[in-house]
């Protein structure tokens, strides 16, 4: 497995803190919410769970940002779900809904969540099915992947990415969009999207934050042995671009410039 051959499609972006962390992707998302709408007539963008990127929904929830999103205009999907039912404190979909979802005038149908309380594998499947009539690819014989406008993803301290974990079999998946697959590090079930998928987008934004991703990053920003990559570093879109957005505790294991 390589890294890929467009891993210099990449940008790095490195701030003082977390707070500063949220507002720089607050900023970002607004941007790219703007130009989608504005050139495709709508912005498709996919969250991502776990701690970092609830500041992020937020400050996008408050009327500083808020007011400026055509929420109407505004397809909201998840990169992984944990397979938990929706009101459960693990699901990716309940912390989305409660920190901006519920706060902002999207409509019902413009949520597109995993459905974590169905059986793993037919959740997946029912989950690329919706995802096909999206974005109107509905012959499944036809392996273009859709793009995405926005990807929001993070960073695990074992370098995993939306569910996709070290040495998973999920990471050669080639033909599906979404799969199912039981995580050994974090005992369950989880949903995610495919790096195909990912790959496809037009931009993914990584958000790093934490003096515990220290290790990872500077295992990946300055690989030193060899090794097989990160599932993080396999992420190199086909057409699109990876921002790297980092903050200060996160980066302190990086050299200084001279």
């Amino acid at each position: 497995m390589t890294a890929g051959k467009n891993a210099k499609r990449q940008e790095f972006h490195v701030v003082e803190s977390a707070e500063s962390l949220s507002r720089t992707a607050a900023d970002e998302f607004v941007l790219r919410a703007t130009d989608a709408i504005g050139e495709r007539g709508r912005f498709v963008v996919a969250l991502s769970g776990g701690s970092t990127p609830k500041p992020l929904f937020q400050l996008l929830a408050t009327s500083e940002y808020a007011s400026r999103v055509d929420w109407h205009n505004v397809h909201v999907c998840w990169g992984d779900e944990r397979c938990v039912s929706p009101d459960d404190e693990r699901s990716n979909f309940r912390m989305a809904s409660d920190a901006l979802l519920a706060h902002v005038p999207i409509p019902a149908a413009n949520v597109h969540r995993m459905r974590g309380e169905d059986a793993p594998e037919g959740a997946a499947t029912e989950y690329e099915t919706e995802l096909r009539e999206l974005f109107d690819v509905s012959d499944k014989r036809d392996n273009n992947f859709p793009s995405f406008d926005l990807i929001l993803l993070g960073l695990g301290t074992d370098g995993h990415t939306a569910s996709l974990f070290p040495h998973s079999a999920a990471l050669y998946e080639r033909t599906r969009w979404i799969v199912a697959e039981y995580g050994e590090s974090v005992e369950m079930w989880r949903l995610t999207f495919t790096l195909p998928l990912i790959n496809a987008s037009r931009r993914v934004l990584f958000l790093v934050a934490g003096a515990d991703k220290a290790d990872v990053v500077r295992d990946i920003r300055s690989p030193i042995i060899a090794r097989d990559p990160l599932p993080a570093e396999l992420v190199a879109p086909d057409h699109g671009v990876v921002h790297w957005l980092f903050d200060k505790d996160a980066y302190s294991k990086m050299p200084s410039p001279k």
